[in-house]
């Protein structure tokens, strides 16, 4: 273990992980998914319970990836079965599940790709600008030209592949050291911008006014299932990433104190995306009920509506929804590998990274092609008989995968191996909300986490359990 601990990759510094770890929560899950299910779920009402479930699970569930990433110091899978040889199928859970989300995510980010660079090309009015083109008619032509579809999606993964091929401090963390501040700072120029025009009020009270007709009956356990796959998500929890990054921590950092930090900076700038877009969107006209197309559609009709300046702003939003993508991108492909590279370390067969870096890429990006040609369902067979491909796999890795593998373990770690982990975090802190901890991975967590996957797999398959 010795010798593979000195060969293993460390962070640099404290501030490159938070950098890195931020990174991993922030990205389509705040700029595409916060806002979206924000829109369809009422608005404040989404956002209470998302805070609620940010204090009781997501922090509790953060400090637990990373004490058990850097009690083991190994990456998902190996790490779990580190503790028990049985607790490894759920290692498993959360290698596959990033594994299924980097098909879609790279499908995704290869649009904002696309967004980004048509909007540039309108800035110079270049016929490969959107060209005045209806957010809607541009996004269904997009869709339906399924080869340029393809080549963004493999641009996006070609792009991240590359950043974790260098590793853990040359790649991952030098990108993030750049990437982070600089999404923050054009994202505080988009919200600028989103805030001043006229009618944006009605966008920002429909973020904060208070609004609690969508909990009505059992409506309240639709939203909490939304705002709870929206934190499994946006946190990264579930999926190996928050397990893999803690693996390379030092014993003397502060788990406790960057547990909090990334969930709290994680929430901010959603809500900062949310800011960025409800305005504009209450301001233009739309309706901030655009579920998956908000991020593309409606947005780039309010693009197209502000004139001259339109273009310049929607290359600066694309561009930072493009970096929160790639942040979160090289974190899910790191966690897929992780495990296959720690463990060829362990046997004494070297460095197998950029290997197991372009083999897992490779395999991702056939998915990815295959999802970009299905079209948002247009060319392929249904999947479940009723999802476009998109949606299935969202369903497979964040409306069951995931959950499932953290209620696993908040019962793994709250009622059987329930020192470990405690002792683990006193190291490089006084642990002050250890009480809070026990507590809620014992009791609260587990209930939020299963509630969370009932209505995931009620709102998916309709089962009508809640209606």
């Amino acid at each position: 273990m010795k010798e593979h601990q000195q060969k293993r990759g460390t962070w640099s510094s404290n501030f490159g992980f938070l950098m890195a770890a931020i990174g991993s929560a922030v990205g389509l899950g705040n700029m595409w998914g916060f806002p979206y299910k924000l829109g369809m779920n009422g608005g404040f009402a989404f956002l209470i319970l998302y805070l609620l479930l940010a204090v009781f699970a997501g922090y509790i569930l953060t400090m637990t990836e990373l004490a058990l990433g850097r009690y083991t110091g190994q990456s998902t899978v190996l790490a779990y079965k580190s503790i028990r040889k049985q607790y490894a199928f759920v290692g498993w859970l959360g290698m596959l599940s990033p594994f299924l989300i980097l098909g879609f995510y790279s499908y995704l980010g290869g649009y904002c790709i696309k967004y980004m660079l048509a909007n540039l090309g309108d800035v110079f009015g270049a016929s490969w600008g959107v060209g005045g083109v209806d957010g809607a008619a541009y996004f269904s032509n997009l869709t339906a030209d399924t080869t340029q579809s393809i080549i963004y999606t493999l641009v996006f993964l070609l792009i991240t592949i590359v950043i974790v091929s260098y590793g853990i401090e040359e790649g991952i963390e030098r990108f993030s050291k750049i990437a982070m501040p600089a999404l923050f700072v054009m994202l505080l120029l988009v919200i600028a911008r989103s805030v001043t025009l006229p009618g944006a009020s009605a966008g920002i009270a429909f973020l904060f006014k208070p609004n609690f007709e969508v909990f009505h009956g059992t409506g309240w356990i639709s939203v909490l299932s939304a705002a709870g796959g929206q934190m499994f998500l946006s946190l990264s929890i579930g999926m190996g990433i928050t397990i893999t990054y803690g693996s390379h921590l030092a014993k003397d950092a502060n788990i406790e104190r960057s547990s909090l930090i990334i969930p709290l900076a994680d929430t901010v700038i959603a809500i900062l995306a949310g800011l960025a877009i409800m305005p504009a969107v209450f301001a233009s006209g739309q309706s901030p009920q655009g579920g998956v197309g908000l991020l593309y559609m409606t947005l780039q009709t309010v693009f197209n509506g502000m004139g001259g300046i339109g273009p310049f702003i929607g290359f600066i939003f694309y561009g930072l929804v493009v970096i929160a993508a790639l942040t979160s991108s090289v974190a899910i492909l790191e966690a897929i590998a992780g495990s296959f590279i720690d463990d060829a370390m362990n046997k004494g067969k070297g460095d197998k990274r950029k290997f197991y870096c372009w083999f897992f890429g490779i395999l991702s990006a056939v998915l990815g092609s295959l999802i970009a040609y299905d079209g948002l369902g247009q060319n392929l067979p249904a999947m479940f008989g009723k999802f476009c491909w998109v949606d299935g796999f969202d369903l497979l890795a964040e409306g069951i995968m995931m959950p499932l593998g953290s209620l696993f373990a908040t019962f793994f770690f709250g009622w059987i191996d329930r020192e470990i982990l405690p002792k683990e975090i006193h190291q490089g802190s006084n642990f002050k909300t250890e009480k809070f901890y026990r507590f809620c991975i014992r009791w609260i967590a587990p209930v939020f986490t299963f509630f969370v996957l009932l209505g995931q797999l009620d709102s998916f398959f309709g089962f009508g359990w809640f209606s």
